[in-house]
């Protein structure tokens, strides 16, 4: 009896002292959880920000830069790497989309990477593929390097989305987590809008290297961050442990109470059986389930590598300037993600979710919208300005929340 309420503690929330105030599933209390965190209280201490903690923070997220970078590469380029390669619309489409195919293989081995050999040693390993895979790309003579570039680079990206959120969530206090969390999606715009941008005026080889530049940066950075905390105590690393957290939370700060936490919890998940997988499929697991899979789910089918990857063929298709609309669309990512970090605590994670999600709808909407009068040849002259306002209305709204809340809301519900 007394496992199973702490088995399901982890998902709910609910194992802590019981009488600490639970944040409310609509963002109530700072809006730091959906559900609930392990609800101890967090000293002094572990609530201040250090020089070390942000330089963590940083080199971790070059890692979402170089996601942001893979994400928009593929439209602004597409013009020059058909004409110089003499690719076919199909071969170039081919090259557009077979990122997502490296990004599940990556997605599907991260987890298991990430516990096997740490969280810094993994962000190492996704740095490898990205790296190569941009290199592949900046001296590709024929389609099948550029194939191979972007499937490495799938593959690293797809470790980078799992174990960057986690790293960031595991090495930052509770008070804090949720607006470190956002410079996740912060760098993954800045990334993609540094590529979208200078991809209009430098050729797809230099851009190349761009890409290959955070990858770089974050190789070296990793010397100089300490490991995840929470996955030193999970494997028995004590000593390293302590030094990690002290080094985190700075020199004169009492991280005994929030070392104590952590060690209750990595306890109560080593008493978790073989069969616990199975076990999360339980009917009282069911909202934690549904929240965190479906929101990671809504996510990725909302059609946002379509809008990104294809972004400079919608609107030339629409009658609309290309270089026009690509600039467009980049000087409103930066603006709305900024938004969406300064509300993400003020307003709550669901607020800004719903407002999100409504925004991406009505966008693909316009966009659909604008082709179908274009088939109909009704209303030619609107067709480029809904399509615009379109693909606008979708890059802004997904911005606003979509891109990073999920990752928050899953952290949030996993660790204390």
């Amino acid at each position: 009896m007394e496992r199973e309420s702490m088995e399901e503690g982890l998902l709910t929330g609910r194992y802590g002292p019981p009488n600490e105030t639970k944040p409310s599933i609509n963002g109530g209390a700072g809006g730091d959880s959906i559900t609930s965190d392990l609800n101890i209280p967090s000293s002094p201490a572990a609530s201040s920000l250090t020089s070390v903690l942000v330089f963590s923070t940083f080199v971790a997220v070059c890692g979402s830069f170089c996601h942001g970078c893979s994400i928009g590469y593929s439209s602004p380029v597409q013009n020059g790497i058909m004409e110089d390669l003499s690719l076919s619309v199909s071969a170039y489409s081919v090259f557009g989309s077979i990122t997502t195919i490296g990004g599940m293989v990556g997605a599907f081995l991260s987890g298991k990477i990430a516990d096997l050999i740490g969280r810094k040693r993994t962000m190492w390993f996704s740095d490898v593929f990205c790296t190569a895979g941009w290199l592949s790309i900046a001296f590709a003579k024929n389609a099948l390097w550029l194939d191979i570039g972007r499937l490495l680079i799938g593959i690293g990206v797809g470790v980078i989305c799992y174990v960057v959120p986690v790293y960031i969530a595991e090495i930052t206090p509770k008070s804090h987590r949720g607006s470190f969390a956002s410079a996740n999606q912060l760098m993954t715009t800045c990334g993609f809008v540094l590529i979208f941008f200078t991809g209009t005026i430098i050729s797809w080889r230099t851009l190349a290297m761009i890409g290959a530049i955070p990858c770089v940066v974050q190789i070296i950075g990793l010397f100089f961050i300490p490991e995840s905390p929470r996955w030193l105590a999970k494997s028995g690393r004590e000593k390293e442990f302590e030094a990690s957290l002290k080094c985190l939370r700075g020199k004169d700060s009492d991280i005994s109470e929030e070392a104590s936490d952590i060690r209750v919890y990595m306890e109560t998940l080593e008493q978790q059986t073989e069969e616990s997988f199975l076990e999360l499929f339980q009917r009282r697991y069911a909202n934690a389930l549904i929240v965190g899979v479906g929101l990671m789910v809504l996510q990725q089918f909302g059609g946002v590598n379509v809008i990104a990857f294809y972004a400079s063929s919608i609107f030339i298709s629409a009658g609309f300037s290309g270089s026009v609309g690509m600039i467009a669309m980049v000087f409103l990512q930066v603006p709305m993600t900024a938004l969406g970090v300064v509300f993400l605590d003020k307003s709550g994670r669901r607020p800004l979710l719903l407002v999100s999600a409504a925004g991406t709808c009505l966008g693909c909407f316009l966009v659909g919208l604008s082709f179908f009068l274009q088939d109909l040849q009704q209303w030619k002259e609107a067709t480029p300005i809904l399509s615009l306002v379109g693909v606008l209305v979708y890059t802004g709204s997904f911005s606003l929340g979509m891109e990073g809340i999920p990752w928050v809301i899953l952290s949030e519900i996993i660790l204390p």
